[in-house]
């Protein structure tokens, strides 16, 4: 799928006016960096597209062209001060009907989770690109490590405002106990900063994870990044590594 930058480029849309309106509703769209969660009034529309072969002699061994399904998506009633939001969605997914092109938006509409999960990754997170690992198979174990805290920091990212997702879906019972632990310390330090959240719930972890990172803790801040989740997860697998240590006779 691609949104109307892709369109605009290859002029795909003359033949978009002509379809027919076929539903409204209103959607959530959520939050991204510079801009909150808005509910908004949207007109569905969706046909098929052919996609012509570039005009290069290197391609010619490519089809003449590729048949595509796109969806249009329009905001309507909108107040003059904002920009209308406005996705024009290509797809080799089968829509033939307002379901399937729902379904398409709805996908979209996880763009933005995707993007942060990617960024986690890499530049401004893992640094998977500045790996120095030669091998495929060994590159394959590094991705899979590092998208395991890439999800948990999107998942904490998610539950950073409050939610009901259970604890459990990301740490196990010896990391449980080891934010217990760091709970306590962190609200010690000031009896006017408590973890707002119940303690089965991701958020609590959240709170005390982005404290890790380096978030005062306060509502009225600006809430934790993914960066800020990323540098707390660190800190804290350290810590929890120790933790389960603690028991344990040294000679």
């Amino acid at each position: 799928m691609h949104d109307r930058k892709l369109a605009d480029t290859v002029g795909l849309y003359a033949a978009t006016d002509a379809m027919a309106s076929v539903q409204l509703r209103t959607i959530q769209l959520p939050a991204r960096a510079q801009r909150p969660a808005r509910q908004l009034d949207v007109e569905l529309r969706f046909g098929a597209i052919e996609l012509a072969r570039p005009q290069s002699k290197f391609l010619r061994h490519l089809p003449k062209s590729l048949h595509l399904a796109v969806v249009d998506v329009r905001e309507i009633n909108t107040d003059p001060d904002v920009e209308p939001l406005h996705w024009r969605l290509l797809t080799s997914h089968e829509v033939a009907s307002a379901d399937h092109a729902w379904r398409i938006v709805e996908w979209y509409k996880q763009r933005w989770i995707i993007e942060q999960f990617f960024r986690v990754l890499k530049t401004q997170g893992f640094r998977l690109e500045d790996s120095q690992i030669g091998t495929a198979d060994r590159l394959l174990k590094l991705v899979a490590i590092a998208a395991k805290a890439a999800v948990i920091t999107i998942q904490l990212l998610q539950a950073r405002n409050g939610g009901q997702q259970p604890l459990h879906v990301a740490f196990n019972a010896s990391e449980i106990d080891a934010l217990a632990a760091l709970n306590q310390q962190l609200e010690a330090r000031s009896k006017r900063l408590k973890n707002p959240h119940p303690s089965d719930t991701l958020a609590w972890a959240a709170w005390i994870i982005g404290r890790l990172g380096g978030w005062d803790g306060y509502q009225s801040s600006k809430p934790p990044g993914p960066i800020t989740f990323k540098t707390g997860l660190e800190y804290f697998h350290a810590v929890a590594a120790g933790w389960t240590l603690r028991n344990m006779c040294i000679p």
